[in-house]
């Protein structure tokens, strides 16, 4: 799962969003190796920045580019060779139909790499059978997908897109429905990934999103802060960000967030 070099993601002057509505408005930001966690309140376009960073919404102005090379520009096998994508679960892209299994499940994640015509060899075996066994689905690898908890399918869906192989990770919401052993677990396997790929996450859990190495605050559709996970001035822009409602600490190399009653 380790793709030797992981590309630069920036997103340049970003606008966008749905129809008529506009979501985000001028968004700048970059994204090298290691583990990015992006927050905000409901509506402030986390989702819609990770979706046109994916190169699956096509920006109304602004561009993103990885590795120097406009997104606009590659096709959807190089996005997908590059880019691995985990939508919500229960949203769209985050759920599959039909009796695939788990195995099955996470083979999909070998597509980009395999092209329309190819064959998986010994290779994309491993790739898979590594891929089951960092997000802990390997014991249910022949259970029908459908079969499974939420959190059981949340895994397997992470473990499709780390089959890929791609240098690039963009997870929304990858700790829903695991519970709390299995969120630490996740957590632990971000950082491990964080060494080799450029990790970016939409969390709404602000204790999980604190454990990475840098938070952008997303509010109303623009950025209010990006800083690391650790700076004071980035837990006031949240608490600020969510009406006072939390207040934010850091000990012991951890933060601490509880809510201001």
């Amino acid at each position: 799962m380790s793709p030797g070099h992981a590309p630069e993601l920036e997103a340049s002057d970003l606008h966008a969003g749905y129809a008529a509505q506009r979501v985000l408005h001028g968004v700048s930001a970059r994204f090298g190796r290691g583990w990015s966690a992006i927050v905000g309140a409901n509506g402030a376009g986390k989702t819609t920045l990770l979706r046109a960073l994916a190169g699956l919404l096509a920006p109304a102005a602004g561009q993103v580019r990885l590795g120097g090379v406009a997104l606009a520009a590659l096709t959807a096998r190089e996005r997908g060779q590059r880019i691995a994508w985990l939508a919500q679960l229960g949203g769209p892209g985050g759920e599959l139909g039909g009796e695939l299994t788990v195995r099955e499940t996470v083979a999909l994640g070998r597509l980009p790499q395999l092209g329309p015509f190819g064959s998986p060899g010994p290779a994309d075996d491993a790739a898979v059978a590594a891929a089951m066994q960092a997000c802990g689905c390997a014991d249910r690898a022949e259970r029908p997908l459908l079969e499974l908890s939420g959190g059981e399918r949340q895994r397997a869906l992470l473990a499709r897109a780390l089959a890929t192989g791609a240098p690039v990770l963009l997870l929304d919401e990858p700790t829903t429905h695991l519970d709390p052993s299995h969120q630490v677990a996740l957590v632990r396997l971000l950082r491990r990934l964080a060494a080799t790929h450029t990790v970016v996450t939409v969390m709404h859990d602000l204790p999980l999103a604190l454990a990475a190495d840098r938070v952008l605050l997303l509010d109303a559709g623009g950025l209010r802060a990006d800083a690391p996970a650790a700076d004071p001035a980035l837990h006031a822009a949240i608490a600020a960000c969510f009406g006072g409602a939390v207040r934010i600490g850091w000990r012991d190399g951890c933060a601490r967030v509880e809510p201001a009653l």
